[in-house]
């Protein structure tokens, strides 16, 4: 299914904040404008991690963080088999989650934007 429309969620785990955006993205760069879109607006957001889906082509960024989430990430739209691209930008709260954490954080994020979207597919 081909994402049509912007969906987004916070997610608050151990004081980090998880900001979350599901969004249309037919191209590689579509989903890098998003990034600068977010990293001017969450600017204390120290990873931005990203995942990309379209027919044929399939990309994930891990931005430096722990555990692999854009892995994750990925995972969350080929399961859920969306085109798109889903973001999540994770202002540090002071608080190590350790690689675990972080996956299980970044992954909820997502899953609430997807839900999000889902929701709001059905109006």
């Amino acid at each position: 299914m081909k994402v049509d429309h912007l969906a987004g969620f916070k997610l608050v785990a151990e004081r980090s904040r998880f900001h979350a955006v599901l969004f249309p993205a037919a191209t590689e760069d579509d989903v890098l404008k998003m990034v600068r879109l977010k990293k001017g607006e969450y600017r204390k957001a120290n990873h931005h991690c990203w995942a990309f889906r379209a027919p044929g082509r399939e990309r994930s960024r891990d931005d430096g963080e722990v555990g692999h989430p854009g892995r994750v990430l990925l995972e969350l739209l080929r399961r859920e088999d969306l085109e798109g691209g889903l973001l999540v930008s994770r202002v540090f709260g002071g608080v190590k989650l350790g690689i675990g954490g972080v996956s299980r954080a970044f992954k909820e994020a997502g899953e609430g934007a997807i839900a999000e979207f889902k929701i709001n597919s059905k109006k």
